[in-house]
């Protein structure tokens, strides 16, 4: 069996996936044409050019006008659905999914409906992949910490499903400390806590995220690569960082994937997942990210494979679940070896 051959059978773990953010080309198309827009998108090829990206603002830019075609909470029903048969075709056993809930509700979306929709797509998936699925609810820092509040209310309504909460979005311009409320109350919830970070900013931002959002998970954590003393207090207040190779790519937070600090990371004793971030707007998967760092990195095959259980251990699942997830990577190894 080949490297290629043996990195695509792999069992893996999603931690960092934006649902909408994997939404498949044709799906867009369908999408565009529902909404009933006037846009110059019929074919696939139309949207070579859209997913395109000259900086992370743009990017930003991009992920907005996609949410404007989605103006129907039971969409995110095909859409959660159509990720996990994505993920499902790397061997990706079990996904952590992001949902921006504030990006929709503001768009006039009724958060219980599309609670419920994402739900559905995720018992689907599982009933036809055996794929786990959980939640997380990116507050979006660009909105503030007032509505970060309100987004708070409605998970305390209602919460299936629901495990985490991050903040994504514009990370210039938008410290830390304001949100630092937000993430107590989060954590009394019994919410687990992300932050994305050390993406679209430098490490100064990632030493106050430490301080006043105490995340379990980083996501992103590129500028922390440079700083030895904020990786060795990443790794005493046992932080996991959710690595993005290829969006960090095509986002311009690394200029070429030799250039990625997840090696050091590592290196430090810090625990790191592998994950796709947007794979539809970058034209990734699982299978991908994993390849880049064996060619681009010289990872090997068991170092990979560290990864996936790392990734298990750190995942916001209970012990039982980690068990078994890692005594079924752990079979599916020893026939690869």
């Amino acid at each position: 069996m080949s490297s290629e051959e043996t990195i695509k059978a792999l069992p893996k773990i999603e931690q960092h996936v934006h649902i909408v953010g994997a939404t498949r080309p044709d799906t867009l198309l369908w999408l565009i044409e529902h909404s009933e827009k006037d846009l110059p998108y019929r074919v696939l090829d139309d949207l070579e050019g859209f997913y395109r990206y000259s900086d992370f603002e743009h990017f930003l830019n991009v992920y907005s006008t996609v949410n404007d075609f989605i103006d129907d909470e039971c969409y995110f029903e095909r859409l959660t659905y159509e990720m996990l048969q994505n993920q499902h075709h790397c061997n990706v056993k079990h996904v952590e999914c992001i949902f921006s809930a504030y990006d929709h509700i503001r768009r006039g979306l009724n958060y219980d409906e599309m609670l419920d929709a994402i739900n559905r797509g995720i018992v689907k998936g599982h009933n036809e992949f055996g794929i786990t699925c959980n939640i997380r609810i990116d507050l979006v820092r660009n909105y503030g910490p007032e509505v970060g509040h309100k987004v708070l209310d409605h998970i305390e309504s209602k919460h299936e499903n629901v495990v985490a909460i991050d903040t994504g979005g514009s990370e210039q311009g938008y410290p830390p400390k304001p949100y630092s409320e937000l993430y107590s109350r989060a954590k009394e919830m019994g919410l687990h806590l992300v932050a994305h970070q050390g993406e679209g900013a430098g490490k100064d931002y990632v030493w106050e995220c430490l301080r006043y959002l105490k995340p379990e998970r980083l996501g992103h954590g590129v500028a922390i690569g440079n700083d030895a003393a904020l990786l060795k207090e990443i790794l005493r207040q046992g932080i996991s960082i959710e690595c993005c190779p290829m969006s960090n790519l095509q986002t311009g937070a690394v200029k070429r994937i030799e250039d990625h600090p997840i090696r050091g990371f590592i290196e430090a004793g810090v625990k790191v997942s592998v994950n796709t971030d947007d794979p539809s707007m970058f034209g990734t998967d699982m299978n991908n990210e994993y390849m880049q760092l064996h060619k681009g990195l010289g990872f090997t095959i068991p170092e990979l494979k560290k990864i996936g259980l790392d990734s298990i251990e750190t995942s916001f699942i209970t012990d039982e679940e980690k068990k078994r997830l890692a005594k079924q990577f752990e079979s599916e190894y020893d026939k690869l070896v």
